[in-house]
């Protein structure tokens, strides 16, 4: 950490201790995808507090507290609900003091979430568990992890951006089986320990000493290409950098911001009742199980794709083909069978789901700039993150009421034709005159973007 004249280390406006930019150093060598690896790996480790990764620990948890599924599923979703909230002010913390700072904080707490769920004694200190690790994990180390990459690269950022997700959802698909092995070695308290030790291990390391806030910080230039119109930030020096607020009074905002959400629920209420959805439609346990291989090699080619598109094309186009495959999905169900039918419904969905949280990711950076992007991405998140918490309840309700799951997805297509319908008339945000200049340096811009 630097010291000012008088040997202290400098503070932020608020008074807080920050990180200082890494030390200027020629190199030859552009480490922006360094960053992008990197990115990927912090993605990765937000596993255990993803849903994928807390469901092989829920019939444990049952056991252990003495709890009812119902209990453990309102935990869930009273967590979930908590941990969205605090989103925005990660996203602030991101745009205040750098990803390497961000990393560092949020890692860290991470952490000690998942160590604290080691002693959870009942309800509601098990619904606290779940707000800290949705709240650090799922949300706050996604958040960070993929918009470190954003400030590295223009021409090429959301293929960037998709290689990063695509990469980090293929790292966070092993969670689950990692976690069920730890559970049968040490007991399931003692698995989450594991995790939290795994999580400082990598997550630490990765923000003190490999992430680097900018390319300027190192000597280095957006897409490792000099420019003379680069400003001194190592930014582009024409682009829009609108406010969080300029930027939830566009339309397009809410389009992208809906289909994440739309995704985020419906893909989230699919995978919790999979087996049982499935099930109804002749698949056994097994099979319905596996249905979740197709998904992922889904995602991880559609998350590539979309990097891609949204470098060519509009948003509202990906938006468009997001919401699609979406819908595609819903209607599918009653036609699943056991066979290609189940594989082809496992691509919809998680292509439809990959897709809108990449094309959040890529896009955003390019409608809105960069300096206040953390600000604008973490309402984004806290959308994302609350959205989870209601789709498997809506999809159970839905079944209870109507003794079957069509009929409750079958009036939910409402949500993503919707938004492909609103995405489609959603003009293409233009920032006003004095959003259009490049971000003045400020107090705090020596800490990165």
């Amino acid at each position: 950490m630097r010291t000012s004249s008088s040997g202290a280390p400098p503070r932020s406006l608020d008074g807080l201790p920050v990180l200082a930019p890494l030390p200027p150093r020629p190199s030859t060598r552009f480490s922006g995808w360094r960053i992008v690896v990197l990115a990927a790996i912090g993605l990765g480790m937000t596993g255990p507090g993803q849903t994928a990764g807390v469901s092989v620990f829920v019939d444990h948890l049952m056991a252990g507290l003495d709890l009812t599924r119902s209990q453990v599923s309102t935990a869930y979703l009273v967590g979930t609900l908590v941990g969205a909230t605090t989103m925005p002010r990660i996203g602030r913390l991101l745009d205040e003091r750098g990803s390497r700072f961000a990393m560092a904080v949020v890692g860290g707490l991470f952490g000690v979430m998942l160590a604290a769920m080691s002693g959870v004694v009942g309800l509601v200190t098990l619904t606290i568990g779940f707000a800290g690790i949705r709240m650090f994990g799922q949300g706050g180390l996604s958040l960070v992890s993929t918009t470190s990459v954003a400030p590295w690269f223009d021409r090429r950022r959301g293929f960037a951006i998709g290689v990063a997700t695509a990469a980090g959802g293929g790292l966070l698909s092993l969670v689950p089986i990692v976690s069920a092995y730890v559970i049968e070695i040490t007991g399931w308290r003692l698995a989450w320990l594991v995790l939290a030790v795994a999580v400082w291990a990598v997550v630490l390391p990765i923000a003190l000493g490999g992430l680097i806030d900018r390319p300027a910080d190192v000597g280095q230039h957006v897409d490792g290409v000099p420019t003379d119109a680069g400003d001194p930030a190592g930014r582009p020096a024409t682009g829009p950098a609108f406010t969080r607020a300029q930027a939830l009074r566009t339309p397009m905002f809410w389009a992208v911001s809906g289909a994440v959400a739309t995704t985020g629920m419906i893909g989230t209420g699919l995978a919790f009742h999979q087996i049982d959805l499935l099930g109804e439609q002749g698949l056994t346990p097994v099979e319905a199980a596996a249905n979740f291989l197709p998904q992922t090699v889904a995602s991880i080619g559609a998350t590539l794709l979309v990097g891609s598109m949204v470098d060519r094309f509009a948003a509202r186009w990906v938006l468009l083909v997001s919401m699609l495959a979406m819908a595609g999905a819903m209607v599918a169900v009653p036609f699943v069978s056991p066979g290609w039918s189940a594989v082809g419904y496992g691509m919809l969905i998680g292509a439809a789901g990959s897709s809108a949280r990449a094309l959040e990711a890529a896009s955003f950076p390019k409608l809105f700039g960069i300096p206040n992007l953390g600000a604008i991405r973490g309402v984004v998140a806290s959308i994302s993150v609350a959205s989870t918490a209601f789709g498997p309840l809506a999809l159970s309700l839905g079944r209870d009421l109507t003794g079957s799951y069509v009929q409750v997805l079958l009036a939910l297509l409402v949500l993503p034709l919707g938004i492909a319908v609103f995405g489609l008339f959603a003009p293409t945000p233009r920032p006003a005159p004095d959003a259009a200049r490049p971000a003045q340096p400020g107090p705090r811009d020596d800490l990165g973007s």
